[in-house]
């Protein structure tokens, strides 16, 4: 067997690896899965917003790991709480465009047990994050996920996060009720949410 050949053989599972991760992250972005800079770098949202009936929700996947700060977080703790889940991106101006409206919504809804979460993708440096946040004033705790595999865990065919931002609105269940491909406008938030507040 010749070099190559045998170098063909021991390195395509890697390959095999590798181009798996680029196309679930080509669903969020272009295909730099590079950095925190520029503002071309994602997929623009349909502009869709899903809401599902309460009988027909799916549950999100239990997600856990280390977040922005450092600090372990489980999703799991916010159980009983509507929970907004925001994926979002330091190099990304929709999400940077949304922030302020998100952080806004956060505070004002703090005492009506909702509970924001977000997932920070495609940041290789959690100083970038962090930055973010200060810059923002974004309050909530965030996963720390460079590589997009907590959105991996979301099953196929589900109301999955499929751009840069995305949204996803959890009922008191843990159960996804609203989706939105898109950045959001305090009012769209909002509109989104407030039903959700109202179930009991």
């Amino acid at each position: 067997m010749s070099r190559i050949r045998a170098f063909r053989r021991r390195s395509a599972p890697l390959v095999a690896t590798v181009v798996a991760g680029v196309a679930v992250l080509a669903g969020c972005g272009d295909g730099e899965t590079g950095s925190s800079s520029g503002d071309k770098n994602f997929v623009e949202g349909t502009g869709q917003i899903t809401k599902v009936p309460g009988g027909e929700r799916q549950a999100a996947p239990d997600l856990s790991g280390k977040g922005v700060d450092g600090e372990r977080l489980d999703l799991s703790d916010y159980k009983g709480k509507v929970v907004v889940l925001n994926v979002w991106g330091s190099w990304c101006k929709p999400c940077r465009d949304e922030a302020p409206n998100l952080a806004k919504v956060a505070r004002e809804t703090d005492d009506e047990d909702v509970q924001f979460v977000g997932i920070n993708t495609r940041d290789l440096d959690r100083a970038n994050a962090k930055s973010f946040e200060r810059n923002y004033e974004v309050d909530y705790p965030s996963f720390f996920d460079p590589s997009g595999k907590l959105i991996l865990r979301f099953p196929r065919g589900s109301l999955s996060p499929q751009a840069i931002p995305s949204t996803l609105i959890l009922d008191r269940e843990g159960k996804i009720a609203v989706r939105a491909l898109k950045e959001l406008s305090e009012r769209e938030l909002r509109s989104a949410l407030d039903p959700l507040t109202a179930e009991k």
